[in-house]
């Protein structure tokens, strides 16, 4: 299983590489058709993509937007990874189609290139999904407790639906996460939330805790961050959340806000 894929020193979320990798193919077919006709339409395909983006934003903050109430310049920021691609496919839909309408020289080329972008992200991300459902299970790595004990993941989770948090403390955006979801464990006895250290010793998370007033429950440690290699993610903080039946139903690279953390444990609601 695979949850980021690292480029030079930058460590890009899977996801986040198939749209690329679909809005390039999309680039590269619409040169060559539109080349071919005398209509220029990386604008155009620019347009759309930057629609889509705002649009898959817009969406997932109507949805939450009680999540937003408190905090209005969250909005703004797109490290939560907040976007709903249902809206997003929708505003990219509806501009393709106005296009298509007002401009019917780059009708052929604009199609072609389009639906390229929109296979090569669907099929790979499909593809991506069938590989990965077997894969998916909790891992069976030990791990240890503060105070040395060692433990398992499914032993903390005991049949419960489980998130476990990938962090250190020299991580900004998982300092600012930590409070999100300290509060969330409080708001939902029902889950299990594990934060699991990659490669610090206990007495730097002790300290940690202390410095930023943290009242975590079930923080394992991880010195050789092996966790982070086991699910596939290379990259602080990571996210993933388990059903009780200890399957992997979501994952979430990058910070946390109550929104996108919100969106997440609703896969939750299924089990």
């Amino acid at each position: 299983m695979m949850l980021s894929v690292n480029i030079g020193p930058l460590s890009l979320p899977l996801a986040q590489l198939l749209l690329l990798s679909a809005f390039v193919v999309a680039l590269i077919v619409g040169a060559i058709t539109g080349r071919k006709e005398g209509v220029p339409i990386a604008g155009t395909l620019s347009d759309i993509f930057l629609t889509a983006l705002v649009a898959a934003r817009i969406g997932f903050i109507v949805q939450y937007f009680e999540h937003y109430r408190d905090n209005l310049w969250g909005i703004i920021d797109i490290r939560d990874g907040g976007f709903s691609v249902i809206a997003g496919l929708a505003g990219a839909m509806a501009l393709i189609a106005w296009k298509l309408w007002r401009q019917p020289k780059i009708r052929r080329s604009l199609t072609i290139a389009s639906t390229s972008g929109l296979l090569v992200w669907g099929s790979i991300s499909l593809l991506v999904t069938l590989m990965e459902s077997s894969s998916r299970g909790l891992p069976q790595t030990t791990f240890t407790l503060l105070d040395g004990s060692p433990v398992a993941l499914a032993e903390v989770a005991d049949g419960t639906p489980l998130v476990v948090n990938l962090w250190a403390s020299w991580c900004p955006p998982c300092i600012r996460e930590m409070p999100v979801l300290e509060k969330a464990q409080q708001e939902n006895p029902d889950i299990t939330f594990v934060y699991v250290n990659q490669g610090e010793h206990p007495e730097t998370i002790i300290r940690f805790m202390s410095q930023h007033e943290l009242s975590l429950q079930n923080v394992l440690t991880d010195t050789s961050a092996s966790l982070g290699r086991t699910t596939g993610s290379q990259a602080l903080p990571t996210t993933l959340f388990y059903d009780s039946n200890g399957q992997q139903v979501n994952a979430h690279l990058g910070e946390l806000s109550r929104a996108s953390l919100a969106h997440n444990l609703r896969s939750f609601d299924t089990d």
